[in-house]
């Protein structure tokens, strides 16, 4: 892993993108990283366009601002590609998760001429599968890990199952669901480009 990993966030209120923001950080720190994850705040309401980042690095972060130039970005929403910039500033050596069932043609035109890595996962089916409800955020996390490399799926999975347990100690009957979520992601996560 590089240094210092940087992951931008496209959601809507209301979606879990700031949550597993914010989860991710936690997991991270778990492994011994130092992480920073926070949500970019404005008139942000229930469906309105939201932006979340993560710095996750082997040594002290001394940054604190938006993150203009990611290794990753997350997409929860496709419909966002019509409307956000979603790749502003992405290395073309990092890559784009995108939470759709759309094919590469027609991603491709709303990326504007990105050429870096592209994957997708369907986080509808696999939380409905998993869970009963559409809640996109813990597929879309178990996707970033999975393509960032950010720690292996082992210690991943390890960690959001105390997570959860802690988070879901009044509510143990949702633990099962958001882990099966988020072992169906890492096994269907797909590289388009």
């Amino acid at each position: 892993m590089n240094d210092l990993i940087e992951i931008r966030w496209h959601g809507r209120g209301g979606q879990g993108a700031k949550t597993a923001c914010l989860l991710l950080a936690d997991a991270a720190f778990n492994t011994g990283k130092y992480i920073q994850g926070f949500p970019e705040y404005g008139p942000e309401r229930m469906g309105a366009p939201i932006t979340a980042y993560n710095r996750i690095g082997n040594n002290p972060i001394t940054i604190h601002s938006n993150i203009y130039e990611p290794n990753y970005v997350v997409v929860v929403d496709d419909t966002l590609l019509d409307c956000v910039d979603v790749t502003a500033g992405l290395k073309k050596d990092g890559a784009i998760v995108i939470n759709t069932t759309k094919d590469l043609d027609a991603i491709k035109p709303k990326l504007k001429n990105y050429e870096g890595s592209i994957y997708t996962i369907d986080a509808r089916s696999i939380s409905i599968e998993a869970l009963g409800k559409y809640f996109p955020n813990t597929p879309m996390l178990a996707a970033i890990v999975k393509v960032s490399g950010i720690m292996s799926d082992e210690a991943f999975l390890a960690d959001m199952e105390g997570s959860f347990k802690h988070k879901f100690a009044k509510k143990p009957e949702v633990i099962e669901g958001n882990m099966k979520a988020l072992e169906l992601t890492l096994a269907q996560i797909k590289k388009l480009q």
